[in-house]
Order: C-alpha cells, then sequence, then structure tokens
C-alpha cells in the first residue's frame, strides 16, 4: 500500500472514489464533493482547502480514501471547538491551519474512513489516518478532526490514537406507520393534540405543498429558491454556505438525492426545506420562508418530512444540528461523534480530560431530554 495527498477531486476518477465510498450516503459521493470544489463553496477563499488522502496499491488501484481539507476557520463544521482555538491563542500557539475530515457545510453522521468493508480493512483505515497526521506536521497543522464519523468506524480511529468527542442531535425513527395519524397514534393526548393544531394552522393559512427533486427543478426555479434561503443565512449575519451554482449543478448530477419541500401560497412561494435523501435516510439541511406563517416552519422542516419518510418507506429522518423544540414533534436525542488528534501533548491531555468530563455530560443531558419525548411510552 501507498498513501498520497490530492488537491481536487478532480484528480481521482469518480468510479475509483465511488467504489471505496459505497452508495449509501449521498455526501460522500464524488459528485456531491467535486460540486462543492468545482462551484467554489469548499475553497481556500471559504477556508476549505482540499487535500483528500488516498491509499492505493502498488497498481495503483484506489483502496481507501478520507474526505480532508485544510481549515483556516471553524466556518461550517458544526463541531465547535472555540474554546480550543482561544486556550491555543492565550497560550501563545497558532491552532489554525487545522486537518478536517468531514463533508462540508454538512453535519450528518456518515463514513468519513472510505475502505469497503472485508480483509485489510483495519490496514488501510489505520494508513490513511496515519497519512493525515503526517500530512498535518508537513502543512504545520496544530490538530486533525473527523467530524461526524459512523459508530463502525470509533474502534480505528480510537486505535490510532485520537480523541472521542460526543454529542447529541435529534433524529425519527420510522416505526412501520402506515400514515401520519398511525405516527402520533403513540403521542400522549396532549402532544398530539398540539401538533394536529399546529398542522391545522398551516392549512387555514391555505399553504399547500410540492416536493420536489432535483431534476424537476431549472437555474429559474433554483434562484427563486436561494431568495427565502438566503434570508435565514442574512438574519443572522452571515453570507450562505452554498449558491445557486452549487444547487443547480447538484440537482443536474445528483437529481434523484435532492428534495425540496415548497410551501405555497395563493401560487407563490411562501417557504422551503431542502433536503436529500439516500434509499434509508432523509437528510433536512436548510430552510427558509418569505413571510411569516404560524407554525409554518414545523411544517415544513418536520411534518412534511415525517410524511415523506412514511410515503416512501424511508426509516431514518435527520433534519439537522441542535433545536430542542424538535423533541416534541416526535425526534429523539441521538449520539453524535467526532475524534481528534493534537500534535501538542500537553494540549492534547488537557482536552482528553475535558472530553471525559463533557461525555458524562451529555449522557445526562439526553436522559434528561429522553424524559420530554411526546410518546406514550418510551418503546413507542
Amino acid at each position: 500500500m501507498r498513501t498520497r495527498i490530492i488537491e481536487s477531486m478532480s484528480r481521482v476518477p469518480a468510479d475509483a472514489w465511488n467504489a471505496v465510498a459505497g452508495t449509501a450516503n449521498p455526501f460522500v459521493q464524488h459528485a456531491f464533493l467535486s460540486t462543492l470544489e468545482d462551484t467554489g463553496c469548499a475553497s481556500p477563499q471559504s477556508g476549505w482547502h482540499p487535500c483528500h488522502a488516498l491509499c492505493e496499491s502498488d497498481t495503483g488501484e484506489l483502496l481507501g480514501a478520507l474526505p480532508l481539507y485544510l481549515k483556516t476557520n471553524p466556518y461550517g463544521e458544526f463541531v465547535f471547538d472555540y474554546a480550543w482555538a482561544g486556550a491555543y491563542q492565550r497560550a501563545g500557539l497558532s491552532y489554525y491551519p487545522k486537518l478536517v475530515s468531514a463533508v462540508p457545510f454538512t453535519p450528518a453522521t456518515g463514513p468519513r474512513l472510505l475502505v469497503p468493508a472485508g480483509p485489510g480493512q483495519r490496514e488501510i483505515q489505520a494508513a490513511l489516518i496515519k497519512a493525515a497526521t503526517a500530512f498535518a506536521g508537513e502543512a504545520g497543522a496544530s490538530s486533525l478532526h473527523i467530524l461526524f464519523p459512523e459508530a463502525a468506524e470509533l474502534s480505528a480511529v480510537r486505535e490510532a490514537g485520537l480523541l472521542l468527542r460526543k454529542d447529541c442531535q435529534f433524529h425519527w425513527q420510522n416505526r412501520g406507520y402506515s400514515d401520519f395519524d398511525h405516527f402520533l397514534e403513540g403521542f400522549t393526548a396532549s402532544k398530539r393534540k398540539k401538533t394536529k393544531r399546529e398542522r391545522r394552522r398551516v392549512r387555514e393559512a391555505g399553504i399547500t405543498y410540492r416536493v420536489r427533486t432535483g431534476r424537476d427543478l431549472s437555474a429559474a426555479d433554483w434562484e427563486r429558491i436561494m431568495v427565502p434561503y438566503s434570508s435565514t443565512f442574512l438574519m443572522r449575519g452571515r453570507e450562505p454556505y452554498l449558491d445557486a451554482a452549487f444547487f443547480v449543478e447538484i440537482g443536474q448530477r445528483m437529481p434523484d438525492s435532492v428534495l425540496v419541500f415548497c410551501a405555497e401560497q395563493a401560487g407563490e412561494l411562501a417557504g422551503i426545506s431542502i433536503c436529500f435523501r439516500s434509499a434509508t435516510t432523509l437528510y433536512g439541511r436548510y430552510w427558509g420562508a418569505n413571510r411569516f406563517i404560524d407554525s409554518l416552519h414545523f411544517e415544513t422542516c418536520y411534518y412534511q418530512g415525517i410524511d415523506y419518510c412514511i410515503a416512501q418507506g424511508i426509516a431514518r429522518f435527520e433534519p439537522g444540528t441542535q433545536g430542542e423544540h424538535k423533541i416534541a414533534r416526535g425526534f429523539v436525542p441521538t449520539e453524535t461523534w467526532s475524534a481528534h488528534w493534537l500534535s501538542h501533548p500537553q494540549f492534547a491531555a488537557a482536552i482528553d480530560d475535558y472530553l471525559e468530563r463533557e461525555r458524562a455530560h451529555i449522557d445526562e443531558y439526553m436522559n434528561v431530554l429522553g424524559d420530554h419525548v411526546p410518546y406514550k411510552t418510551a418503546s413507542t
């Protein structure tokens, strides 16, 4: 085996990359990652310098890959290490650049060590991590961070000496529901009544929905969608992560993986929720509205997605990061992970101690939130 670093997804054939990435997760597909680069969304200008690690056989066959970026800021990561960067600065050290293995602007759990199951898998995973830490030294990076890896990858990163960090999101599970009313049967009476009232408010406002895929949306459609999408960022004083060029391109390259729930009122676009899907999971990504309508956010971002999952037989709905308000809508606390290697031994020891205490706090937090789910019983 040999490893090397490439500075662009264009340097590796799409079929070779997808062969090691698999087809289960849309965000690690060659089309998704290369579109981020080709449209300039993941670029040095936005703080994402591509430097993907490849592991190849002596004959040049791709055995495994690690999506990797040299970062000069924390923009679009969703695993927050501001305190770590501040501690480095107070100590007179540079936290940036750092190396990050992640899907830019995408806080969704998925494979990071892209190695097919089979003989040699663990050795290839170890080689990729070793290549990443070696490159960190060459690039003057303070650290390596693997964000939102799958649970099956945790033992490999732990064996490589990385520190594990635990966090929590809120996910929905399809328990074989026949329709939305069947789903609500598992709620307590008060929570069921509240949900029905929220949905009724949206209907009474004259809102109807269309679910459109990437193949249904033209460049002009995306320009209209960008208005509410951008407003969500601009209200918080930030530029949108992604631009119209990205959505037009990804809609063409991954037409069946892109979904937009369009809320329409009197023939005009009132709000949107941009999602991605795999065969088993719906991923909620971005929301926006052109006007305020009571409960529009809950309907567009959550209830429409649940309806879609039930109708399509999709097992899981991950609506994105944070948001304890999701619990009342049927989403339950679900653990997520990240893994971290720091070159400075004293800082590594201090952060290791911190992460141990933080994990205990996250466990307690999830247990407390679990008592507030809307279901009649924990098994429902």
